[in-house]
């Protein structure tokens, strides 16, 4: 995909402003075993990623591949349920595309949601984790001719997670009696699970939580404008290895679908109020 051509942007953005009800504001990236929150959204229209032009097909495990348009919080979203990531062989603008199409489409708003592993030793599984910042360790997708429709060559990064986003979910939070935890998640490209001297190194330099997804995303839509919210549910606690611990996929999954639930509260409280 060359990036500096914006017609494969535009294409798929004219396919779905055909299809998209409204004018939302707002779109949401569901990632592993959260992709339940979409069954929260009403009046929704699913859209098959396979529909799309220009659109990648997601293979991850928990990522069912459906872009939908519907109301949640009472306002008009879209919902990404499953997104790209690059360990399947995609490059970064590949990753990234949605982020784009989105832009096209309007969307102001960008709220993204992962299964994370643990590094803070304060995190228990089931956590769920405001990201207040990250550590980028995969390719920059920014790197390459600057797409000028897009944003800046040298685009800022000091604030990538909307502090006012930020405060208002942990208003909601606390009004809720919702523990939350709040830190730094670092994105790796994976797809194997990180080692134990590897989770200690990224603690070391200031992780909180760790995963292989997430961050290209919030890189272009803060190059393009976006704000950015940004939660991660802690599904395993890479801190902690006894004898017979093994890290499982299938367990990341159910760990995720756990808390689904509580953050399909959050989210649609903040979109609210947004």
């Amino acid at each position: 995909m060359n990036t500096t051509d914006n017609a494969f942007y535009q294409e798929a953005a004219d396919y779905l402003a055909s299809r998209v009800t409204g004018n939302p504001e707002t779109a949401i990236i569901l990632g592993s075993g959260l992709g339940s929150l979409a069954d929260q959204i009403e009046e929704a229209t699913v859209i098959p990623y396979s529909e799309i032009p220009h659109f990648m097909h997601s293979t991850a495990t928990g990522h069912k591949g459906n872009f939908i348009c519907g109301k949640l919080g009472g306002k008009q979203v879209l919902a990404m349920q499953g997104r790209f990531h690059y360990y399947e062989g995609y490059t970064m603008q590949q990753v990234t595309f949605p982020v784009r199409v989105m832009k096209l489409l309007g969307v102001k708003n960008l709220l993204v949601s992962n299964a994370a592993g643990g590094i803070n030793n304060t995190f228990k599984v089931g956590d769920l984790m405001i990201i207040r910042d990250h550590i980028n360790m995969m390719p920059n997708p920014l790197i390459g001719p600057n797409n000028e429709q897009f944003g800046t060559r040298f685009p800022d990064m000091t604030r990538a997670y909307d502090r006012e986003f930020i405060r208002l979910v942990e208003e909601i939070a606390s009004s809720l009696d919702i523990p939350l935890k709040k830190g730094v998640y670092v994105g790796l490209t994976g797809p194997s699970f990180e080692t134990p001297s590897e989770y200690a190194f990224y603690g070391r330099v200031g992780g909180d939580a760790i995963g292989m997804s997430t961050v290209p995303e919030v890189i272009v839509a803060r190059h393009a404008g976006l704000r950015v919210f940004g939660m991660s549910v802690i599904t395993n606690e890479g801190y902690h290895f006894a004898d017979d611990f093994v890290n499982d996929g299938a367990d990341v999954i159910v760990a995720a679908n756990k808390a689904a639930a509580v953050m399909t509260t959050l989210v649609r409280e903040l979109i609210a109020r947004i």
